[in-house]
This record gives structure tokens, C-alpha cells and sequence, in this order.
């Protein structure tokens, strides 16, 4: 790995006033650049969670007011053990990788305390989100609430979200996805240091619900392989992820249903960019899907929710052709076979785990967390299975829990 240069005097000046495709090209690391800098607190005067910091969308109106109102009563548990409510985001940008290895642009956000020092960096994940100005460096995510507690929180938005929001997202691609999350915690670590706001410790803390689950066991397994020297490990937190694409697979074509519609279209055509297949998706989308996932999915314009109520169904036949439901034919079975390998039950964890997952998500099914706990058993593990909710509700759950196992 190329040393880390120190980032220049001028990036810190603005700051302060405002898998299986290894072959990769080296860039320089020492990129990150602060694109806007501005402070905002997690909680109002009044002990509520600030309105602007996005929660998880999947698509129920009730269930969103549901999860709103429940957020409200769980982050107030937050409230006795914060260090600083007020934080400082600054969205930047960074030198990472595309899909082919090649260099690429991309963004994302620090949030760090305004006031007083800092713990360790979180490197944190995001879950499934479907218009760009959701994307980390455009809102105010959910997960950004830890640095409330004293640590620098790093959130990469991604392929096909903010600066390069004209491209298609790789969704549950895991290496390139995890690529991203690594090269901008790569960026932003000399850049703490410049700002005066190096970590008290060097170890790491790795943080991801929903897709961030599944990406953030690979951001672990990567870590692990080639920087472990830069980021010891601390623990890691997954909640709630699809770590077995292709046990999902099975399981939503026998049930002939899928909790989260807009995911299909999501799948088909981000394994295919990720893995360079070129699949034809006249193979595998119904007309209406086919004649329309392009500005769904790909305009950036829609919430998760939003696409759901566009596609107008649940069931898979609706969806998706007999071809593109059946496995064995020549072209699925090309992507069920990429899903195999964008699994993330396939390495030897170093480091404490903590993983949660709702028996009642149907969003991500709970045969998820029982492949995960059948392939990690004899792991340093922590599965916590229980009766929280839907797979939103499931989130915020699993960010209280963080929130009060950090210290």
C-alpha cells in the first residue's frame, strides 16, 4: 500500500472556516477535499431528534410515522450520555476507485464534535437509500447521531450518489461498495490529524445496517486483508443486512414476494455493472418494469419508498420474467452465481461483533441472520434476534444499541 501522505495546509484551512477483483490502481490517498462545512445539532432544545437527520424509508406511510414517532422515544434515551450535541459536517471529496480498479472521484461527510476531543473514527456503512439527495453528503444521516458521543464518523456515499450520481449504484456489489467505504476512511484519517482532530485511539470501529450490514462485513474481511496495520479493528456493528444474496434469492422466488420492490431492479442491474455481465434486462424485468427502471432507479429522483409505489407490486411473477425467476436458466444462473460471490459469509472474523437482525423483517429476511449465525457460530459474536419490529423499525433499534454499547 502507498504511504499516506499528509494532506495539504489548504484543505485543513477550508475545513476550518467553512474482493475477487484485486487488481486495482494506486492512488493517493491524501485527497480529501472539504466541499461544504457547516454545524448542526442531532437534538433540538427541546430533547428531540433534529427533523432533518433522515431515517430508514421503505415505503408504508403508517409505518414511517410509526417509525418516526418511535425514533423520537428512542433517541431521547441518547440524550444523558451525549458528549456534543453540536456537529460539524463537512461533505467532501475524496480519490477512490471505480467498478474496473480505475480511479474515480467520490464523495461523502465527517461529522465530528464541534467541541472537545475525539474517541476513535467510526467507519460507518449506509443502508439502501434511492434518491441522491439522500446520500450522506447531501442530508443528515441517521448514523451521523454517534459522533453525538465523541467520535469522527465517516460515511462514503457511494458509487452513483453524489458526485457521481450519473452513474448506476453497484448495489450489493460488496467489493467495489466496500472499496469506496475504505478509500474515503483512507482519505479522511490524515485529514483529522491536519484539523486537530486525530482519534485518542488508532482503532477503528466499523458500523453498517440494512446494505450497510452486508458492506460493512466486507469493509471488515478487506481491512483485515490489507490494512490492518492503519485501522485495528475495535468491534464491529451489522444490523440487519442481506448477508446471503443467494439464500434471498431462493427465499423470495418460492414465496413469490419480495418486502422491498425496488431492490430487484436494484440487484439485477448493480451485480451485472459490478461484476461486468452485461446482462440484458428485457431478460429478466416484466414490460412495465423494463419500460420504466431506467428513471426510477437511475434518475436519482425517487426515495426507496417512492420507487416501491411506482413499481405498484410485491409479487415476483409481477416483476420479473419466468426467465429472470428461473435459476437454471442461462443467464440467471449467471447472476445467482455473482450472487454467490457478493456474499459475505466467507471469511474468518478478528475482531468482536456485534449483529442484530428483527424475526419480523421482512424487508431483509431473517434467513439472513440464521445463515450468518450458522457460517460465524464458533466467531466472537454477539447475535441479538428478536422482536423488534419491521426491518425500519429494526434500524433504529440497532442505532440505540450502538449508541449505549459505545462508550
Amino acid at each position: 500500500m502507498k504511504r499516506i501522505k499528509h494532506i495539504s495546509i489548504l484543505a485543513a484551512a477550508l475545513c476550518l472556516i467553512g474482493c475477487h477483483r484485486p487488481e486495482v490502481q494506486i492512488v493517493d490517498f491524501d485527497t480529501f477535499h472539504p466541499l461544504s462545512v457547516k454545524s448542526a445539532d442531532s437534538f433540538l432544545a427541546s430533547g428531540e431528534l433534529n427533523p432533518q437527520v433522515h431515517l430508514m424509508e421503505i415505503g408504508d406511510t403508517e409505518e414511517t410515522k410509526i417509525a418516526s414517532v418511535t425514533g423520537q422515544n428512542i433517541v431521547k434515551e441518547l440524550l444523558g450520555s451525549i458528549q456534543s450535541n453540536s456537529l460539524m459536517h463537512i461533505a467532501g471529496s475524496y480519490k477512490g476507485h471505480n467498478v474496473d480498479g480505475s480511479p474515480l472521484t467520490l464523495s461523502g461527510k465527517l461529522l465530528i464534535p464541534a467541541k472537545g476531543p475525539v474517541k476513535n473514527l467510526i467507519i460507518v456503512s449506509h443502508f439502501t437509500i434511492g434518491a441522491n439527495y439522500e446520500c450522506p453528503s447531501e442530508s443528515f444521516p441517521l448514523e451521523g447521531i454517534l459522533a453525538s458521543k465523541g467520535y469522527a464518523v465517516v460515511i462514503a456515499d457511494y458509487i452513483g450518489f453524489g458526485l457521481t450520481s450519473n452513474m448506476v449504484h453497484p448495489y450489493m456489489h460488496t467489493a467495489s461498495t466496500a472499496r469506496s467505504v475504505v478509500d474515503m476512511a483512507l482519505a479522511v484519517k490524515p485529514y483529522l490529524e491536519h484539523i486537530g482532530k486525530k482519534p485518542e485511539s488508532e482503532e477503528v470501529i466499523l458500523v453498517g445496517y440494512s446494505q450497510g450490514g452486508s458492506t460493512t462485513m466486507a469493509v471488515m474481511k478487506m481491512i483485515q486483508d490489507n490494512y490492518s496495520d492503519v485501522f485495528p479493528i475495535k468491534k464491529v456493528y451489522a444490523g440487519g443486512g442481506p448477508y446471503d444474496l443467494n439464500a434471498t434469492f431462493d427465499l423470495s422466488m418460492e414465496e413469490d414476494v419480495t418486502g422491498i420492490p425496488c431492490a430487484i431492479p436494484m440487484i439485477v442491474q448493480g451485480i451485472s455493472v459490478g461484476e461486468e455481465l452485461n446482462l440484458d434486462m428485457a431478460d429478466f424485468f416484466q414490460p412495465k418494469l423494463l419500460e420504466n427502471y431506467q428513471d426510477w432507479i437511475n434518475s436519482k429522483r425517487y426515495t426507496v419508498g417512492q420507487i416501491n409505489k411506482l413499481m405498484g407490486a410485491k409479487a415476483l411473477h409481477e416483476l420479473m420474467t419466468p426467465e429472470g425467476r428461473d435459476k437454471t436458466s442461462a443467464n440467471t444462473a449467471r447472476l445467482y452465481k455473482a450472487l454467490l460471490l457478493n456474499s459475505t459469509l466467507n471469511f474468518t472474523p478478528r475482531a468482536p461483533i456485534y449483529m442484530m437482525h428483527s424475526r419480523q423483517d421482512r424487508t431483509v429476511p431473517f434467513i439472513n441472520a440464521q445463515k450468518a449465525e450458522q457460517y460465524f457460530k464458533f466467531n466472537n459474536i454477539h447475535f441479538d434476534f428478536g422482536d423488534y419490529g419491521s426491518h425500519s423499525m429494526g434500524a433504529l433499534r440497532f442505532i440505540l444499541n450502538v449508541a449505549n454499547d459505545l462508550q
